[in-house]
Formats: C-alpha cells, structure tokens, sequence
C-alpha cells in the first residue's frame, strides 16, 4: 500500500496526493514490487534502502546513504488478543530524502502515524522532514507507555485467576508476558542508542525547537525503559511467589485427599473385619446386624473425621 500526503505552507490540514510531490510524505505499508520500484525511481533513492527495512527482524539504527538517511526504530504492535505473543515489535524505517521528500516504510500498518495524516499532530508539517522524524521516535516511544501499560492489566488479569490455580497454564502465561517485557527493553534500549546518536552527531539539520523536542523524545524512551525494567521485576517476582502458591494449593488438595480417604476406608475396613467366616457372637446373630455395622462405621468415620479436622488435616 502506498499513500501520499502534503500540506502547504503554515497550513495544518494534511491532504492526499495522487503524485509524488517535493515535501510530501510518503507512506509504505507492506509495499509490493512496483511500488517500491516506484518510489525509488521517483525519489531518487535506492530500491535496497526500501527493501532492507522490510524484515521482521530488522535492528534499530541510522544509516547514511548518498542522497538519503534512513532511521530504524522498533515499534510495539499488537499481533493477536491472546495472552500468549499478545505484543510483538516491529521495524518502521523512515527515510529522509535530500529534504524534498520523506518516506515511511513498514510490514505492518502502525496505527499512531494516522494521527499524522489526520492532522491530530500539533506543528506538524510534510516539509518539516527532520521535526516530522523527531515526532515520530516521540509518539514510538508514548506507544511505548500506552502498550506497557495494557500490559500491566493483563498482569492484573492473570494475578486474579492464579490465587486458587493448581495449573501451570497461568505461569505459562506470566513467562509470555516477561519474554515480551524483555523484548520491549531490548527495542527500547536500540532505539535509546538512535535518539543518542541523532542527539550527539549532527546527523541532520536542526532548529532549537527541534533539540528540544528530541531532548523530551529521549526522557519518553527513557521512562518506558525503566517502566519495563520496573514490570520485569515486578514480575519476576510475583512469577516465583505465584509459584509458591501453586505449590502450596496443591499441597492443600493431596492433603485434604489424604483425609477423606482414610475416613472413608474406616467403614471399609470394618465392613472386612465383620465379613470373615469366623463367629461373630451377637452382632452376627441379630436381625439388626447390618444397621449395627453401618452404626458403628459412621461413628467411628465421624470421630476420626472430628480428629483430623483439629490437627488441621482436613
């Protein structure tokens, strides 16, 4: 998919364009062949600098390229509405070309830049290309917080389920919360190192107001890295209490198990003892015989049933 956006001077309506215009903003999603063929012959980049930024795996970084420089960043998406692999990162490559044009690309359509395109983004301007990339490692970094935070819900989620829990599905769940926790620090931390290096090195022209807008882009990054190392640990920890329980919850149903059935083998074994070809005295000539062994059973159950409820064994 290919869209193309521009607005004019000082004027904040963000329009739609049919052609490439200089200081428009190109937007990819999972473009096909022709149109990165496209882009690339119209921009005047290479076609590899689109291609490359089109893997999965793809590492945060900035790179230099004649007539272009392309900035990698990894941004949280939800992939499905389960617990397990709920959120994963993906790369979104923005290329600054010559200061005529910038192009965003992606596998994934992440839904914060159409706040861009719908105008809902203060100051912000297609021709603008190096305070439009500041921008955006900003709102990266606030979806960051927005993703950490549905995430501590779903922590809240599973903690409610795991109180009387004897199944390991639960901390199942809990360890494919921390593994994508890790993840997001690991993207966090690639993306620090690019807002350092966009901040350190004069990479691309900036105007006072554009420092500052960084500057408070790498406080944003640094608060969602400390708020998954916090989670992390939170984690961690709740992971082993929560094991303790599990533990402690089954220990609880083998021992009430462990009571029932030794009361309800009292009957049995007296059953067995009255049951042998041996005399029986009056028990086994009386016509009450078999209420007085059921009697008998049921008091002696009763009485041992009293006795492991105070030693706390049932």
């Amino acid at each position: 998919m290919i869209k193309i956006y521009k607005n004019m001077l000082d004027d904040p309506v963000v329009s739609t364009c049919q052609k490439i215009e200089d200081d428009s903003w190109i937007r990819l999603v999972n473009p096909t062949k022709e149109e990165i063929e496209r882009v690339s012959r119209e921009v005047s980049i290479p076609a590899s600098i689109i291609s490359q930024v089109l893997v999965e795996k793809e590492l945060p970084r900035i790179k230099q390229i004649d007539g272009a420089t392309l900035v990698v960043i990894d941004v949280p998406y939800m992939k499905d509405k389960s617990i397990k692999n709920k959120y994963v990162t993906y790369p979104l490559g923005i290329i600054i070309c010559d200061n005529l044009h910038i192009v965003t690309v992606s596998l994934i359509e992440h839904e914060f830049l159409q706040s861009f395109a719908d105008g809902l983004v203060e100051t912000f301007f297609t021709y603008k290309k190096t305070r439009f990339l500041i921008q955006i490692l900003f709102k990266s970094a606030e979806v960051y917080l927005n993703t950490l935070s549905s995430i501590d819900e779903d922590i809240q989620k599973v903690e409610k389920n795991t109180y009387y829990s004897t199944n390991n599905r639960l901390l199942i769940n809990f360890l494919n919360i921390q593994k994508t926790l890790v993840y997001f620090i690991t993207s966090l931390q690639a993306n620090g190192y690019v807002l350092e290096k966009l901040h350190r090195e004069e990479i691309l022209p900036m105007y006072d107001e554009d420092k500052v807008l960084l500057e408070d882009a790498m406080i944003e990054n640094k608060q969602a890295i400390e708020t998954s190392v916090v989670y992390r640990d939170i984690l961690d920890s709740t992971m082993d209490t929560y094991g303790t329980i599990i533990s402690n919850n089954l220990n609880v149903i083998m021992k009430f198990l462990a009571g029932i059935t030794i009361v309800f083998s009292i009957p049995t074994m007296i059953s067995s003892f009255l049951g042998m070809n041996v005399p029986l005295g009056f028990v086994g000539e009386s016509d009450f015989s078999f209420f007085i062994v059921c009697i008998v059973s049921f008091i002696v159950s009763f009485l041992i049933a009293c006795w492991l409820k105070k030693k706390n064994m049932l």
